[in-house]
This record gives structure tokens, sequence and C-alpha cells, in this order.
């Protein structure tokens, strides 16, 4: 059995949430001003860190969120009709897309997108091939990989959606990050959902049964899941690459984004222990 691969001290996963980069409330309704926000803040943390290795995700928002749901992509395409329906949370996913990378190259970043529908296939709903080479290309060359939320053929379900903490999920067992940054809208994990007054700094798989009861899932229309889901994936990944470190914030607190970056402990903080 040929032992893990260390973890990298410089790479970092980050995810833009869709909560954060649309108004999940509205169809096809992006944040732009919160996106050049973002983007600033992603070049500004490269600026003071130069070594800085990061792998880019975003999530579908009110864009493939929406007609994923409409359609039953994820659970799986058979019919023409669904089908069809592939190719519409196809071009959402791509829409929205495009208009991160258009924020990140407008605030001088080398982004490159990587879309898993391209380049990833599926059983089961999660990744079970991808070519990782050209991503790793990229990181290489100190460009940008951004990855998203997307469509993948699947070797039992026809086609499916894999959501940006699948494609982590995957990308960090063979990449094997030191952090992943989950910025959505929320500070952090709340202690006491719904009333929302205390946050919970640390969650370790030992903890998480005093907290669990409080996690739901989101409020608005999501088909990869919602908080609940993140932290049982953040717990499952932690205790699969020992090192890990997982935080759970808001990127709309002006700064935040860029101090995460930068080492700084925002929000939750998911570690095997």
């Amino acid at each position: 059995m040929h032992p893990s691969p260390p973890i990298q001290s410089q790479l970092q996963f980050l995810k833009l949430g869709g909560s954060l980069i649309t108004d999940k409330t509205r169809p096809q309704t992006p944040r732009l001003e919160m996106l050049e926000s973002l983007a600033s803040e992603i070049a500004a943390a490269f600026r003071q860190n130069p070594g800085l290795k990061l792998i880019l995700g975003h999530g579908s928002g009110s864009y493939g969120h929406v007609s994923g749901r409409k359609y039953g992509t994820r659970s799986g395409v058979n019919t023409p009709e669904q089908w069809r329906g592939f190719s519409v949370v196809w071009r959402d996913a791509a829409l929205l897309n495009r208009l991160v990378m258009e924020a990140l190259c407008a605030a001088g970043l080398p982004a490159m997108a990587f879309p898993p529908s391209a380049g990833a296939t599926a059983r089961d709903g999660q990744v079970e091939e991808w070519n990782l080479a050209p991503l790793q290309g990229a990181l290489d060359h100190q460009l940008l990989p951004v990855v998203y939320g997307d469509v993948a053929f699947d070797s039992l379900r026809g086609g499916t959606i894999l959501s940006t903490e699948d494609l982590f999920t995957h990308l960090a067992d063979h990449l094997r990050p030191s952090r992943l940054l989950l910025a959505g809208i929320e500070p952090g994990v709340w202690a006491d959902f719904p009333t929302c007054s205390r946050l919970v700094e640390q969650i370790t798989p030992r903890s998480f049964a005093q907290v669990a009861a409080n996690i739901f899932g989101s409020s608005a229309t999501d088909v990869t899941g919602g908080m609940s889901s993140k932290v049982q994936q953040s717990l499952d990944m932690v205790q699969r690459i020992p090192g890990l470190q997982i935080c759970i914030f808001s990127g709309e607190a002006p700064g935040s984004l860029e101090r995460a970056l930068l080492g700084e402990h925002v929000g939750t903080v998911i570690k095997a222990d």
C-alpha cells in the first residue's frame, strides 16, 4: 500500500458559495458587486503572499440549482426530457461561471476555468475519473484554476450534478491542500439555529454530536445539500486527510476572505482533533 501524499502547506481550496455570489431566492440573479469585492480580496492575498497556491470553486446558486431541481438532474438522467434538462443545467452553470471568470480577470488574476462536465465522469453521484494533469499544470505555472458545480455523465445514473464539495473531496484526496475555505453568507456554524446568537468556534468528530441537532439544510433551493451536508462532508475529509483544516465563514464581511487566505482562522474551524 502506497503512503498518502503529504499535505501541501501553500495549497488552499476556496469555495465561493452560491448564496454569496447570487441571490438564491431569485432565479439567475448574480451579486455582481459582491463578486467584484471577492475577486479584489483574492488578488490582494496573492500580492501579500506570492507563494500562495489556490484552487477556486464556486456554487451554482440561483442558476444551476433552480434548473437542477426542475429536472431532477442530481438524481439521474434517463428520459429525453431529462437529457434536455441536463443541457439546460449545464448552460445555467456555465453562465454563472462566465460572470465569476470576468470578475477574477478584471481583478488581474490569471484565472482559468476547468468545467467538470468537460473533464470529469461520475459513478452514482461521485467523481469516478478526472484527468487532473491540466489543472496541476495551471497550479505549477502560478495560474488560478477554477472549478464549479456542474453536470457530469454518470455510469449508473446516466447524468448527475457534481457539487463543488464533491469536486473538492476528490481533489483533496489527490492534491492534499492544507486548508479548505468555505465562504458563504453565514459567519459560521450556529450553536443555536434558528436563534443564531452563538457561533461554534470549532468542530471535531468528537464534538460534532453536541451541535448536530442544530445544523439544518439550506432554506433556499439547493439540490446538493445545505449546512448539514457541508459539515458532514468536511468532517469526513479532515479524518481522511490528517492536518487538513476547514473554515466555514462569511465572505460578506469586508476583509474576511483576504484574512482567511492569509492564514487567519475565521468563522467555524473543522479539524480532526
